[in-house]
């Protein structure tokens, strides 16, 4: 398995330096030792929020360094933050400003592995969105994500452990659509709920949400990747950003 580096820094501002969907499965996709050959970053890089996140090429892994501060509205923000809304409600857990360790680095293969086992999802950030903050999957602590319902915002997100993070379809910039929600790390994309291409909710994804098809960031060529499941979540009513398991180890 690739090595994973995950770690969590005091908040320090740094900014961004610098793939719809056919019935193909990744068994169909054919693999060389090119593919691994990486001198630029993928195009869906440029989509990510240039104020958190600085993105770059390390060898054969993508580096990506986040200070884990949303681009968007939030009763999370705390009060007197111009992006605070209220959202009365929303059990609360500590504000964004108040936590001090949102920042969150970590390495992705540049070409993920598609011919190996899938791996589970664990605990704390398994991907970064496109607004800089975390997303986490389907639990929380030591059980389902039900007993943290209450404590979720309009976007699907909350404070805790440490970070803001998504468990939900993350409103604020993937509603219903095929917008990019982040990169999980494996990585792989993660999309909205429908397909760029067809504008409908694709019917052929595999165990973990994803399929190989085109995207609006790959220049019409197919590529695996990941879609928030169209299923709803019966606690919350809405959707889960991700619940594994990984394909791309």
């Amino acid at each position: 398995m690739k090595n994973l580096v995950l770690m969590l820094f005091g908040l320090t501002p740094c900014f961004f330096g610098l793939t719809a969907c056919s019935t193909d499965s990744t068994d169909d996709v054919e693999f060389s030792e090119d593919d691994t050959v990486v001198t630029e970053l993928h195009a869906a890089f440029a989509a990510f929020n240039s104020d958190a996140t600085t993105i770059y090429l390390d060898g054969s892994e993508v580096v990506i360094e986040t200070t884990g501060l949303p681009n968007h509205e939030t009763v999370y923000w705390g009060e007197g933050n111009d992006l605070y809304i209220e959202e009365p409600d929303v059990a609360v857990t500590p504000s964004i400003m108040s936590s001090n360790n949102n920042a969150t680095t970590i390495r992705v293969d540049a070409t993920p592995d598609l011919t190996g086992n899938t791996v589970e999802t664990e605990l704390n950030t398994i991907g970064i969105a496109v607004s800089g903050s975390s997303i986490f999957n389907d639990q929380e602590g030591a059980g389902a994500l039900d007993q943290a319902a209450a404590s979720l915002d309009w976007t699907g997100a909350h404070i805790g452990p440490g970070v803001y993070h998504y468990h939900l379809e993350p409103k604020a910039f993937s509603n219903d659509d095929g917008n990019l929600v982040g990169i999980l790390l494996d990585g792989i994309f993660l999309y909205g709920r429908k397909c760029n291409s067809t504008g409908t909710y694709p019917t052929d994804l595999d165990a973990s949400g994803g399929h190989t098809s085109t995207t609006q960031y790959t220049d019409g060529e197919a590529e695996y990747h990941y879609h928030i499941i169209n299923e709803v979540y019966s606690t919350t009513g809405s959707y889960l950003a991700f619940a594994g398991p990984f394909q791309g180890y």
